[in-house]
């Protein structure tokens, strides 16, 4: 057993899929498959349920999949530090970023760092901010981006933005040309919304259960430009940052809701407790000067 090994049955079980895991280890699946049984013969248990092209973690293979991200984690710090010491202008950052952030406000930031750090290499992963602060906390990523609130204990934020959410209708729409909506005069609409993995999510139904009603929830999706485009459409109608309202195109208005807010503030977070290499800590530095300009 050893690191490696560890690292492709994290990723089989988080994926749980063989075929998954190999696209996003770029290792064959035979591979893969051969590693896991490996684990399983030095165990002497079985790790995971297999029917079929779907897997499961048994109990006992849950208990290995929490332990070895664990050693995982403790390794990467390791390593991390001794590379520190080693050579300080070198490593690499796993940056998790919700997809409806990214374009919007870190290409900058990473032309500032790379122009100041170039043989440090930057590692996106793109979820959802559920994901990420499970993955922070995890240590399978160094540090990420969130909509708050934050609802782990051993995290730390620095808050960098406070927006909120507006109505984007077609221009089309009976109610595009208001200047303010609230928002029980939607509970008759289409909405089309964030996947499941977004915080926000949770706050608009809940904003939306206080006033009254569920959304009627057609289509889901992680990117924002699909989600326009869906409105633009006429599929439904959607909440989305005064930030990415600016970037819509003439087909669509985006309204502010009144009486009802629902915020998106956005943080950096990273683990407390958690050793940060060299690159992570400067990343952090760059961004809150950043935002303080």
């Amino acid at each position: 057993m050893d690191i490696l090994h560890l690292n492709y049955f994290i990723e089989v079980a988080r994926q749980k899929s063989f075929t998954k895991a190999s696209q996003i280890l770029h290792v064959s699946q035979p591979s893969i498959s051969k590693v896991i049984k490996t684990l399983e013969n030095e165990l002497g248990v079985t790790l995971f349920e297999r029917s079929g092209r779907q897997i499961e973690l048994t109990d006992v293979g849950y208990a290995v999949f929490k332990r070895a991200q664990l050693v995982v984690s403790e390794f990467n710090d390791l390593s991390n530090e001794i590379h520190d010491v080693v050579n300080i202008q070198h490593g690499q950052i796993i940056v998790g970023l919700p997809p409806m952030i990214g374009a919007n406000f870190f290409p900058k930031i990473l032309r500032r760092f790379k122009k100041h750090y170039p043989k440090v290499t930057i590692k996106l992963i793109e979820v959802g901010s559920k994901q990420i602060e499970l993955d922070v906390k995890n240590g399978l990523l160094d540090i990420g981006v969130i909509a708050l609130p934050i609802s782990e204990e051993d995290i730390i934020s620095f808050s960098f933005l406070k927006e909120a959410l507006q109505v984007v209708l077609p221009a089309t729409h009976p109610l595009a040309n208001r200047s303010s909506i609230e928002l029980p005069e939607l509970n008759d609409q289409n909405f089309i919304l964030y996947s499941n993995d977004f915080s926000l999510n949770d706050l608009i139904y809940e904003q939306c259960r206080v006033n009254g009603f569920s959304p009627r929830v057609v289509c889901q999706s992680s990117h924002w430009d699909f989600i326009a485009e869906m409105v633009a459409e006429s599929l439904g109608i959607a909440l989305l940052p005064e930030t990415i309202c600016k970037d819509l195109d003439d087909r669509l208005v985006s309204v502010k809701l009144e009486k009802t807010i629902i915020p998106w503030n956005l943080a950096l977070i990273w683990k407390k407790d958690k050793y940060l290499s060299f690159a992570t800590r400067k990343w952090i530095e760059l961004t809150k000067k950043h935002f303080a300009l």
